[in-house]
């Protein structure tokens, strides 16, 4: 079954493989439902699909193809070279992935090789790949602006409030947002959104993403930590992380602005220290405290806030929170010598 959105294109690839002994064209088709109208009646051997197709969401589309028919070779053909995507669609299940522009030679030698049961990949990615593999974490590392974007594009905000949000054009936020797609490996703010759900890692600054030069040689932390940021207040975590960029290239910094992210990260992630602002919106700091150390006892919380008071100290120390500190007293002194606690 060939499916493109463009009939000339299938029209091509169609007279391509159809010098192919054995091998019959069953149907073509050029968007998503379409496709699995007829994938359901028609129960082909092979797919040969370009994911890019209207109402059709690649990486999710993918993997529920896979698991409705296990059996069926799925051989992708794009003209995105992305690394990021191509590793993406791999990891959903596609058995290869060719690009568009190679020789009509390649394209019949892709589909034997994929009905024969092999993997097929361009000879151009290859390398790209390898590379990847080799070099890039467990996600694609993205800049501070577009963690930003990504997380409020989680709690569910249109373009505008975003732009709003961070003071930037509408249509500069709608260019970062085809940018954070192909990294992400993905076409749409609900596949990114269940991406970021899937690997909340993503949010994370890694040491190579930290571009900001330590605050001196002589202190700069030189271990890996791994800290959670729980506030309401984007603007402030962002602050803050920029902070401990500076103090600490390389700690992995993950945010949540509310309890149920909190938990879920902690639980994904398991961080040596945790900072949480005690007023989460209508939210309890001390209660999180209390359900992160129930989760994870020898992590260290210090919770804060810019309205101290003895007794939100008393029931935070309670909770298990080895600090109180007012957020005007959170330098980077105060955090590179917690960071330093952690780490010894």
């Amino acid at each position: 079954m060939l499916a493109d959105d463009h009939a000339v294109v299938r029209a091509g690839i169609r007279n391509a493989l159809e010098e192919l002994p054995d091998l019959e064209i069953v149907g073509e088709v050029g968007d998503g439902p379409a496709l699995f109208t007829a994938l359901d009646r028609l129960h082909p051997d092979c797919l040969l699909i370009d994911v890019t197709m209207p109402d059709f969401e690649p990486i999710a589309a993918i993997r529920q193809i896979r698991a409705l028919y296990p059996g069926m070779k799925i051989l992708v053909v794009s003209a995105y070279d992305d690394d990021i995507y191509v590793h993406g669609l791999l990891g959903a299940g596609v058995d290869g992935y060719h690009l568009k522009d190679q020789p009509l030679s390649d394209l019949r030698l892709a589909v034997q090789r994929v009905l024969a049961g092999e993997r097929w990949v361009s000879s151009s990615l290859v390398d790209k790949l390898v590379s990847y593999r080799d070099t890039s974490l467990s996600s694609p590392l993205l800049t501070t602006r577009q963690r930003d974007i990504l997380l409020l594009l989680k709690q569910g905000l249109d373009n505008q409030t975003i732009a709003r949000q961070l003071d930037l054009s509408v249509k500069t936020v709608e260019n970062h947002l085809t940018r954070l797609y192909r990294q992400l490996g993905v076409q749409s703010r609900l596949e990114a959104v269940n991406y970021v759900m899937q690997h909340p890692e993503v949010l994370s600054m890694p040491r190579q993403a930290s571009l900001a030069p330590p605050v001196s040689s002589e202190v700069a932390v030189q271990q890996r930590v791994t800290m959670l940021l729980v506030d309401d207040n984007m603007r402030y975590r962002s602050q803050l992380r920029r902070m401990i960029g500076r103090i600490c290239s390389q700690a992995l910094i993950y945010e949540a602005e509310n309890i149920a992210e909190a938990l879920d990260l902690t639980q994904r992630v398991a961080p040596q220290l945790v900072l949480i602002d005690v007023i989460l919106g209508e939210e309890d700091g001390i209660r999180c405290t209390r359900r992160i150390k129930a989760l994870l006892p020898k992590t260290r919380v210090v919770l804060i806030s810019a309205y101290p008071d003895r007794e939100f100290h008393r029931l935070g120390l309670e909770a298990g929170a080895i600090a109180f500190l007012d957020k005007k007293d959170l330098d980077a002194a105060t955090l590179r010598q917690m960071i330093s606690d952690v780490i010894e």
